[in-house]
Order: C-alpha cells, then structure tokens, then sequence
C-alpha cells in the first residue's frame, strides 16, 4: 500500500494523487473529522466490491455517500425538507443523513437497501479530497468487526488499500451521529459526536430511536 504523508504534500498535491487513484479504480485511506475512512469512486461498480473484499465486510452492510459541499449533497437529497433542515444546521460536520436512495446510484453502494447515507466531514484536506474526486463510497478504515483507525502510530489493522493518505490524529476521535430521514419523522439510527438532546435543540422536534435497520460498525 503506497503511503503519503499529508504533512510534507499541499492539499492540492495530495487530492491530485488521490484522483489518480480513484479515476483508474482504485481504492484510498484518508482522513475525516471523525474516523479515517475507505473510499473509492461511487460509479466504478469494481472498485466498491474491492472495498467489502479488503475489509472482509458482508456485501448487505451499506457504505455511505461523502461530498466536498453541502450543495452537492442536497442534490441526492431531493426534496426531503428534514434532510435541508439537518444538512442547514449540521454540516459539514460528523452527521451522516441517511435518505432515500435517488435511482441513479449503484445499489451495491447501500447493500441493497433503499436507502442511503450522507457524509460531508468537516477537515480541511477530507474536503479537498472531495472536492476534487467526490463523491466518494466510502466506509471506516478497518477490518470489518476491529475498531475504527483514527490516526495513531498503530497502522496494522487498515485494509490494502491502493493509497493511504495520512494526516494525524482526526479531529473528533469518534464516529458520526446517524439519523434516518426517509420517512416523515426524524429517526437516531447511532449517536455519536451528536448527542440526540443537540438534534433536537437545533432541529426543534423529537428525534426517535430507529428500530429494525442494519446499522454498520464504526461508520465513518
């Protein structure tokens, strides 16, 4: 696995390699506010099967969705007015909004299922890399059932990836804060950098446990 330390390279220089690699298929460790993640492009079919494979993960475990802008995510929102609510108020940031999944992604992305989440992390060289190369299918970067990597000296249970970029410790130390807005209601599928008592501050209505969903570990 070629490795890049982001502290000797420009962002520039860094989303660059990771374009290569993406556009040609392949599969890249980097960076979010919360975890480090594992992505590929979203429409290469191969390369999002390489990442269950590298990470020995079920196929029906879904991976999520990350843009490099708000904007960009509300396109594959719809018109879901809790996903514009949440996304107004919360990214970027460590949110993954779970919605309807639009027709024209691969369903391999949401393991099948008629949904789908998505991520715009809040750190400064995740967006560049998005920005450049978004969006990207993404997942944790980690062995499915092992913890989550979040940049320590500890590198031995990342999955072979084509590129790892590394760029220290993540900011939050911890994973996003899931909620299911597909249906009418706003549903808390993990709690994690948000607690449930700030989403419902800020989104002023209740927020309820989500039932019976195939939540995957240690998302990103």
């Amino acid at each position: 696995m070629r490795r890049i330390d982001a502290a000797t390279e420009s962002d520039e220089r860094v989303a660059a390699e990771v374009a290569e690699v993406v556009e040609g298929g392949g599969t890249v460790i980097w960076p979010t506010d919360t975890v480090y993640g594992i992505g590929c492009d979203s429409a290469q079919p191969n390369a999002i099967a390489a990442i269950f494979e590298l990470k020995g993960r079920p196929g029906h475990k879904p991976l999520a969705l990350h843009f490099g802008s708000v904007s960009e995510l509300l396109e594959y929102a719809g018109d879901n007015r809790l996903a514009a609510l949440a996304a107004r108020h919360f990214l970027p940031g460590p949110l993954t909004i779970v919605v309807r999944r639009p027709a024209f992604v691969d369903e391999r992305v949401s393991g099948g299922l008629p949904t789908v989440g998505l991520r715009v992390p809040n750190q400064r060289l995740c967006l560049a890399v998005l920005e450049r190369s978004g969006p990207l299918a993404a997942t944790s970067a980690n062995r499915s059932g092992s913890p989550a990597y979040l940049g320590g000296e500890d590198e031995t249970g990342l999955p072979e990836a084509d590129l790892f970029v590394f760029d220290g410790p993540t900011p939050l130390q911890t994973e996003s804060t899931i909620i299911d807005v597909s249906h009418d209601e706003l549903r808390l599928v993990r709690e994690g950098a948000i607690s449930q008592a700030m989403l419902e501050l800020y989104l002023d209505r209740p927020v309820r446990p989500a039932t019976a969903l195939r939540v995957p570990e240690a998302e990103v």
